[in-house]
């Protein structure tokens, strides 16, 4: 005799809680495939106590696919490349007000979205090609960075991926590729330094010394740093910083220049001020746009633009000045860091710290291929390897 047949928590036509995910679905007649259901905020339905918020999700989803049966509003009426960035940007209008997005990326995605609507926006998605989106992009002479093409693919991709999520709407777009990024590993040296200090107002000036010092990415950390974010220990100061980009918190130490300094700004920004340690002069945070202008004001002031190397710089140059100084040891005697140690104060993996930094600059890495090769020792003094000796020539019989 087999074992009776277990009865289901939950009837056919009813949305039903799937613990592994901790989320309400349901499952169109005739089908297998589990629907997600959301609530009026765009956001999946967890928990199993929101019974009864499932319930009338999937109620209002039936009627959707009632209508759409009888020719009313269709459910599954054409979607247009229009309609996927349209929803995409009221996501992010949405995010942006909970704290969930960044302006930037807000402002990111409606510019490039907008953008492609104007290229192919009345086309369906279903006849939308990869072809199509790279010949958009192509198209845009001022787009020649691989870091930009991959920041508008990733906002593409993003659009079509929700649209697929929420709206089950196939994404035609799945397996377009990112170009390789090419980080521009440029430095200031210690003479740069001194004279993008000299050219600065104090404001800009503190900005740039703690963002060169700390290697945090200017204007998603640095700029959002306020007194509540550090703390003091035995051994000094130490930050708390939240990554807008990672979704991450870290705690790192300071330098002692870089501490006195933000003791020295938190008498006008205390905890409770909600103001940021490193303002404008107009006591706001540092916005990219108005850092991006005032750098670029710097480069034309110094005649930087007219040089093939210095026209390159930007205040992300502030980070990997860190990263090159930490890993040829400029701060510590020339006792570079690890990559571990690096990835670790910048927020970056070990994976992405090596493949930026580690390979161009890293002490760990370069002094074992030159010690291998014998023209190096840990001490850093080179040693000449010395050609081999001709053999002798064998003496003749006789």
């Amino acid at each position: 005799m087999g074992r009776p047949r277990k009865k289901r928590r939950q009837g056919h036509g009813s949305a039903w809680h799937w613990i592994q995910t901790d989320c309400w679905y349901y499952t169109l007649p005739g089908t297998k495939k589990r629907i997600p259901l959301f609530d009026d905020e765009g956001q999946r339905i967890r928990g199993k106590e929101n019974q009864q918020a499932a319930e009338r999700a999937f109620a209002q989803a039936k009627l959707a696919n009632a209508r759409g049966a009888d020719g009313g509003s269709p459910a599954d009426e054409e979607w247009l490349v229009a309609r996927v960035c349209s929803e995409y940007i009221q996501y992010c209008e949405r995010s942006v007000a909970a704290g969930k997005l960044s302006q930037s990326h807000r402002t990111s995605t409606i510019a490039y979205l907008n953008d492609l609507c104007s290229y192919c926006g009345a086309l369906p998605v279903a006849e939308l090609k990869k072809g199509h989106v790279q010949e958009w992009i192509e198209g845009h002479a001022g787009w020649r960075s691989p870091a930009t093409h991959g920041g508008v693919i990733a906002i593409v991709l993003a659009a079509f991926n929700r649209a697929e999520a929420m709206f089950d709407v196939a994404n035609p777009l799945k397996g377009l590729k990112k170009p390789r990024a090419q980080p521009r590993l440029q430095s200031f040296s210690p003479e740069d330094e001194k004279t993008l200090y000299s050219a600065s107002e104090e404001c800009f000036r503190n900005f740039l010394f703690a963002a060169i010092h700390t290697g945090l990415r200017p204007f998603s950390e640095l700029a959002q740093l306020t007194a509540e974010h550090v703390e003091e220990s035995e051994r000094g100061m130490m930050w708390r910083v939240y990554s807008s980009k990672t979704k991450k918190t870290r705690k790192i130490p300071v330098p002692n220049s870089v501490a006195a300094l933000s003791r020295r700004l938190m008498a006008t920004a205390p905890k409770g001020s909600g103001k940021p340690l490193f303002r404008n002069t107009q006591g706001n945070a540092w916005k990219r746009m108005t850092g991006v202008v005032r750098f670029l004001t710097l480069k034309q002031k110094l005649g930087w633009d007219q040089n093939a190397v210095k026209r390159g710089y930007s205040c992300y140059t502030c980070r990997h000045t860190f990263a090159h100084r930490m890993l040829s040891g400029y701060w510590n005697g020339g006792v570079g860091c690890s990559i571990e140690t690096l990835a670790e104060l910048i927020g970056d993996t070990p994976k992405v710290a090596f493949d930026h930094y580690g390979k161009e600059w890293g002490q760990h890495y370069q002094e074992p291929l030159w010690a291998a090769i014998g023209v190096a020792n840990k001490s850093g003094r080179r040693v000449e390897s010395k050609p081999p000796k001709r053999p002798l020539a064998r003496a003749r019989s006789k």
